[in-house]
Formats: C-alpha cells, sequence, structure tokens
C-alpha cells in the first residue's frame, strides 16, 4: 500500500503502552475533535479532506500529528495548525500536541473522503 493510501486509509497510529481500551477512546476523541476542524474556505472537515496524514498516540499521551494543507498558499495556513492543536488537545487525557505540517506527499482531491466529495459535489 502507498504512503498516501495508507495514511488515506487509517492516518491513526500508536506506539503507546496505554491499555488498548484507552488507546481506542483517545482514537475515538482525537478523530471526532480533528473533525471540528474545517478549513475556511472549503466546506468539509480536515479530517475528511484527507489533510491529516499521521496522528501518533505516545506513552505519555501526548500526540504528535502530521497535517498538510490543500496548498503551500492556503490562505489558512497559519490558523489551521493551531486549530488542530487545539481541537486534539480539548481530548481529555491528552497531554502535550505537536503540530507539524508537511508537503510530501502533495495533498491531491484523491486523498478526500466520500463524504467530502458528497459535501464538495466532487463526483
Amino acid at each position: 500500500m502507498s504512503d498516501t493510501a495508507e495514511a488515506k486509509a487509517n492516518p491513526m497510529e500508536t506506539q503507546s503502552a496505554l491499555p488498548p481500551e484507552e488507546t481506542e477512546r483517545l482514537t475515538t476523541e482525537i478523530i471526532a475533535g480533528l473533525k471540528t476542524v474545517f478549513d475556511p474556505e472549503i466546506p468539509a472537515d480536515i479530517y475528511e479532506l484527507g489533510l491529516i496524514y499521521k496522528v501518533e498516540i505516545k506513552d505519555d499521551r501526548s500526540v504528535d500529528v502530521q497535517m498538510t494543507l490543500t496548498t503551500p498558499n492556503c490562505p489558512a495556513a497559519g490558523e489551521l495548525p493551531t486549530m488542530v492543536e487545539n481541537a486534539v488537545a480539548s481530548v481529555p487525557g491528552v497531554g502535550v500536541v505537536d503540530v507539524k505540517v508537511v508537503w510530501e506527499p502533495a495533498w491531491t482531491p484523491e486523498r478526500m473522503s466520500d463524504e467530502a466529495r458528497l459535501v464538495l459535489n466532487m463526483w
């Protein structure tokens, strides 16, 4: 599976020694938090848009997030990473959140979920 397909299929990772039920709860709540973050110019959340490449929950409950933007010139480039950090940090039990914007692989519309395609009428 390519990195793009793998990230689209499941960007959540854990190298945590936390109990599986706690990891599952954190994963579910982090995804729910990410789905509250919208690109101000696109009426779909960043998770469904495929902008989240990786979320890693660590033993100390810190969370590393790798995300991208639809374009390097995205007008929301300054605010979206902070919005992502705040959304993940708001999950009970999450420690320090580190969000990194990455450009490889480049985002393409193929990364979008069917839900995002439906919202954006991109069939």
